[in-house]
């Protein structure tokens, strides 16, 4: 057996609790990944209130990544990983249990000098920002990048990449401490979303031109403000919509006007063709950004860990983010 973080029934942090359930057994080419640390999502807050249930074949225990060791390989594995390797992964589900199978392509390797609370910060927000920034939006050397929510673990992780990719990132923010983090993690410039009018000072700042690119967790509240500060031919990626989808007014006019694209994608998925392209994407994202986490690397990219919190106290750790109290990662140790 092994303990998991569980929930009887959708509802607040409160519902929360550790059980003991039966460890999992690695299938035909996955491997069975002894869990050091976990972190949190906002898809795992989605999914405790019911709104996100889980893909079809997925664990139904919580946590989207794990950093931990691999305990046992499954039948059919081709020899890429021996056990005791120190890996991380992004997973369907199953992330905040002592154990998770994790499909062999899927998992890459801790970068030496980095601890496994380290580890885990990187996974979810890192493959999310690579994906949008390379996969989606095919940033260019020179572009400039709208980065809303910058001081999330995906914003952080974007602006890095943003800045490895030699381009210029940009960000939004709600506090001022936030907005310190995102100049920390190397944005040019950085906006109070709450205080100024972002696109405003997005078209200032680019000399009236807008950006190149908007990765948007925000989606429709925001979508005025978007698209006046957009360039012509510009890419709006929306990867989440944090204030909801509705859309009022004009959208098409204001998008066909400026020959501006809008991309979505979601990285949650569990259909063959999903395990095929993130596969793809793991490996670029190990072969093209994980050298430069190891110590000495220029430019030097770095997780943001936020806290951390023992696996018995993950309500406290929920009702943090549900505060939007983070800057970076929450990650989860377990015992």
């Amino acid at each position: 057996e092994m303990l998991a973080v569980y929930f009887d029934c959708p509802g607040g942090p409160e519902n929360l609790y550790v059980k003991e359930v039966m460890k999992p057994h690695p299938g035909e080419g996955e491997v069975l990944v002894k869990v050091s640390a976990s972190a949190l999502n906002r898809v795992d807050l989605l999914q405790r209130r019911g709104k996100y249930p889980p893909p079809k074949g997925a664990s139904e225990i919580l946590g989207l990544e794990a950093a931990g060791t691999v305990a046992e390989l499954g039948t059919g594995c081709k020899g890429q990983w021996k056990i005791g390797d120190a890996v991380m992964a992004l997973v369907s589900g199953g992330g905040q249990a002592e154990y998770v199978t994790v499909p062999e392509g899927l998992l890459m390797p801790i970068p030496k000098d980095m601890t496994f609370l380290q580890a885990a910060a990187i996974p979810e927000a890192w493959l999310t920002a690579f994906q949008l920034l390379h996969f989606v939006a095919k940033v260019q050397k020179g572009e400039t990048v709208l980065i809303h929510a910058g001081a999330s673990g995906v914003g952080t992780a974007a602006i890095q990449l943003v800045r490895l990719a030699k381009a210029i990132p940009i960000a939004t923010a709600g506090t001022q401490e936030k907005l310190k983090a995102t100049a920390n993690a190397g944005a040019a410039a950085g906006f109070n979303y709450k205080t100024e009018d972002f696109s405003e000072k997005v078209l200032a700042f680019t000399q009236g031109l807008g950006v190149d690119v908007i990765l948007d967790c925000v989606g429709g509240s925001y979508w005025e403000k978007n698209l006046s500060c957009l360039r012509t031919d510009g890419r709006w990626i929306i990867y989440g919509l944090l204030s909801g989808g509705e859309v009022h007014g004009d959208l098409l006019a204001r998008l066909l006007s400026k020959r501006a694209s809008i991309h979505t994608t979601l990285l949650r998925s569990r259909d063959k063709e999903a395990s095929d392209y993130k596969e793809r994407l793991v490996k670029a994202f190990t072969e093209d950004a994980l050298p430069y986490f190891t110590g000495g690397a220029s430019p030097h990219l770095q997780p943001l860990v936020d806290s951390v919190y023992p696996l018995h106290e993950i309500a406290a750790a929920h009702r943090i983010m549900e505060e939007n109290k983070n800057i970076g990662k929450i990650v989860i140790e377990m015992p």
